[in-house]
């Protein structure tokens, strides 16, 4: 079913950005690690960098997912009008 607003209402599949922003935090880490032992400064940082935005990500899709339903797409959750704004 399309409503032709689908920009507007769009709903991100949070599960599977959870396991995409858990999956590139290990390898992140594992990254930050191997890069400083074999004395790679700069690419150490630089997974550490992705490292941190992974855990950013994590932070947030656990928030969107404990607010409920709204945020999350399910055949149980139908698709929502945006608020209008005005009178």
């Amino acid at each position: 079913m399309r409503s032709g607003n689908e920009p507007v209402t769009a709903r991100s599949p949070l599960r599977l950005r959870f396991w995409l922003s858990l999956w590139g935090l290990v390898w992140a880490a594992a990254g930050t690690a191997a890069f400083f032992l074999v004395g790679r400064p700069g690419w150490a940082v630089a997974c550490a960098v992705v490292a941190v935005l992974a855990i950013v990500d994590l932070f947030v899709v656990l928030h969107h997912i404990h607010q409920g339903p709204h945020y999350q797409p399910g055949p149980d959750v139908p698709p929502y009008e945006p608020p209008t704004h005005g009178g």
